[in-house]
Parts: C-alpha cells; structure tokens; sequence
C-alpha cells in the first residue's frame, strides 16, 4: 500500500477518533449534570443528552454541502474547530442551555466528519484497500470511545467539577487533529468533477505513480456522461443506492448501540453493578470495541462487507435477546457485562466497520457527498430519537422490552442482507456507479 495514502487516510480518519470521543464522553458526565441541575428525565434526555445528537443531525444533513463546493479537505479543517470550539465551551459552562448549545457545535463536527472523512478516504484509496482504509474512519470513532470511557473513568473522582475535565479535555486532540488536516491534499475526484484537472493529475501520480492518470479521469468523464446538470440523488435512477443508504443506517440504529454507548454506566447499574464497577466494566465495552473493530477491518476486503454483515446481525440477535431475558428473569449483573460485550462485538466486526465503508462506495462521484449526507442524516436523526427517549422507556415500560425490540428488529436486519444488500468489495467506484444506477 502507497504509504502516503496511508498517512492521509490515517489524518482523515481522526476525524472520527474526535466524533466517537465527542459522542461518549457526556456518559461518564451525564448523571452528574442531571443531579447539579435537578433536570427531570425528559429535558435530560432531550435537552442536555439530545443536543449534541441533534447537532450531530444537522451537521450530517448539511454536511453535503461544503464537502461538495468547498472541498472534502476544507471541510474537514472547519470539523477541527467546531470540535474544538464545543469541548472548550462544554467545559466551561455554567446552565444546561449553554451546555447544550455547545454540545450542539460538537455535534454539527460529528455529523459533518461522517460526510466528509469516508468521501475523502473513498476518493483516495484503490479498489483492493477501500475497505479497510475506509475503516480506520470507524477504527478511530471506537478508538475514541475507548479514550473517552478511560478518560471518564481517571477522571470521575477528582472532584466536584470532574465533569468540567470529562467534557473539556477534547479540546487537546481537537487542536491537534486541525493542524494535521492542513497537511492533506485535495481529493482527485472532487478536483475533477470541479473541472480542476491540472491539480488532479498531481495528486493522482502522487497516490499511485504506476497508473497513468489520465486513464481514470476518462473513467470519470465516462460515468459523468449519463449525468444530468444540476441533478440530485433523489432521481429514479439513483433509487436503489438511496433506499440500501437509508436501510444500513436505519438499522444501524435500531440495534440500540448509541443506547448503549451513551447510558452504557447506567445500564450496568440498573443490571445490578455498582457505579465503580459500571464504570470499570464501560471500559470493557471499549476495549471489545476496539478489538473487534481492527478484525473487522482486517476480513472487510477478504470477506467482503455483506459477510460481515450476516456475522453481526446473528450476533445482534442473539446478544440481545439474552441482554433483554436476563432484565426480564432478574438475572443479576454478573451476567450483563458478558452479553454487552457479545453485543459490541457484533456490532463492530458488522455495522460498525461496514456502514461508513458501504456508503462512500454505493454513490457516483458527483454525488457522493449528498450521498453520504443522507445516509448520515438518517443515521444520526434515529441516533438523536432512540438515545433521547431511553431514559423515559427504562422508567415505562422496562429495559427488557427495549432490548427485545432491538432484537427484533435486527431480525429485520437479516432480511435486508440475505435479498438486497449487494457486495462491493474490490469494485472501482465508477464501476459500482454503473452497476447500482438503474
């Protein structure tokens, strides 16, 4: 592998180390908040939880936007500073609507970064590496969740204002990342949609000096033929793309995973745990994370991204149905670690490593960051609705039948990879395009 490309890819990719970061670090905090503000559940959940969730929508369904005219490098600068900017205010906030409103900033980097990363690292990489230098955008997101439940856990008993340390303390990797994203070049393909050949052609022999340029951009110039002049992926020809974007990511959701993510402390503790061994095992789910990730990443571009997915959705329904039987027969907590952990490594060895990879891929080139921005903004809508309403379903109707929804669902889930999601492993993107355009 050109190990510039591996460099840019890596650089690009701790846009998610920030995103997965930014999303868990409010879990170690977030009883703390609810208990120094006297917040009741819903404005808990809504407010000082779903905010940043509800940035994170609005980032993704406008993310396209920038990635398309300014650039997919640009807009990954501008994603460090909101970043940035979120953890320095999170941390400095003194109600939960200044809280919330940063967080809400954080939230706009984390939805913009899951548009503008994968797009990026798709249009750099070659067709036998795509998958897995498209997955160390997921590495990084689970990289920093693991960071982000250590980080909660060293900091949880420094005193009255650990929360302060939780939150904030992402403003170092946020500043660190922004420098580095000024060292990347501009994507090849979004030069070469934006007419700008001269500078293509430059970064093209960079990433792969034994392949003559000029021989991909006909490749382009011939997938942009049947394209019309301002057109949308909302077209009927672009039909099958859109509907296999919306079903990965609704799925993706509604197998609970930012449920878990997000209130994996007070899970734990409802399961019977005590708080410092909820925290303790958080980092568990972390570490199962992480490792599952890096094999999911190593079997994406042998076994290809709808092997995967047959893996994790048995394993989703299995770990579920037992995380929802052991709420359901009062099993006490030493069980529940055991079942999350099945869980997590379901999810990242399947979903996790495929989603952002299988979305970069199944969109032409002209349209791959409105592509990416509705599959994101329907990711992150459901990611903002499930978390958010957590609190209020444990305390209704019971985390047992939260779960067996879960379950069942991704029983669905199955359905969807056994007879309509294609394979797209070691595929050009322009020869996917043509593929999947009806």
């Amino acid at each position: 592998m050109n190990r510039k490309i591996l460099i840019w890819s890596i650089t690009a990719a701790l846009a998610g180390f920030l995103f997965g970061f930014d999303t868990v670090v409010i879990s170690g905090a977030e009883k703390k908040l609810q208990l120094l503000w006297g917040s009741s559940d819903m404005f808990h959940g809504v407010v000082v939880i779903g905010m940043a969730l509800w940035g994170t929508v609005v980032g993704a369904f406008f993310g396209g936007i920038p990635t398309n005219k300014i650039g997919r490098k640009n807009t990954l600068i501008w994603i460090g500073v909101l970043y940035t900017i979120s953890a320095i205010g999170s941390g400095v906030a003194n109600d939960p609507w200044v809280f919330a409103a940063f967080r809400f900033i954080g939230g706009l980097g984390v939805g913009a970064s899951t548009v503008a990363a994968p797009a990026y690292i798709s249009e750099i990489a070659p067709a036998k590496d795509r998958g897995k230098l498209v997955g160390l955008y997921q590495f990084n997101i689970v990289f920093g969740i693991l960071v982000a439940f250590l980080s909660n856990y060293l900091l949880n008993d420094i005193g009255e204002n650990a929360w302060r340390w939780m939150v904030g303390i992402e403003a170092f990797p946020a500043i660190i990342y922004t420098t580095f994203a000024f060292t990347i070049p501009k994507s090849p393909r979004w030069l070469l949609t934006k007419f700008r050949n001269s500078e293509a052609i430059g970064v093209l022999k960079i990433i792969n000096p034994n392949q003559d340029p000029e021989k991909l951009m006909l490749e382009i110039r011939d997938e942009m033929e049947n394209t019309v002049p301002n057109e949308n992926i909302f077209l009927k020809k672009y039909r099958f793309p859109l509907t296999l974007a919306f079903l990965i990511a609704f799925f993706n959701q509604l197998s609970g995973i930012n449920a878990l993510l997000y209130y994996a402390p007070r899970i734990l503790t409802e399961a019977g745990l005590a708080e410092s061994s909820a925290l303790l095992s958080s980092i568990g789910v972390g570490v199962t994370n992480l490792l599952f990730t890096l094999l999911g990443i190593f079997l994406i571009d042998k076994l290809g991204r709808k092997q995967l997915m047959y893996i994790c959705s048995f394993g989703y329904i299995i770990s579920l149905s037992l995380v929802s039987a052991a709420f359901f027969l009062n099993w006490e907590g030493s069980f529940m670690p055991i079942f999350l952990f099945m869980f997590i490594a379901a999810h990242a060895i399947g979903q996790g490593t495929v989603i952002w990879v299988f979305i970069s891929e199944i969109f032409p080139n002209h349209l791959r960051g409105s592509g990416q921005s509705f599959g994101s903004s329907v990711h992150w809508v459901l990611a903002a609705i499930v978390p958010s309403l957590v609190p209020v379903l444990f305390s209704t109707i019971g985390a047992g039948m939260v779960f067996l929804f879960f379950a069942i669902m991704m029983g669905f889930q199955l359905l969807f990879v056994m007879f309509m999601m294609p394979e797209t492993k070691g595929i050009p993107l322009e020869e996917l395009s043509k593929k999947l355009t009806k």
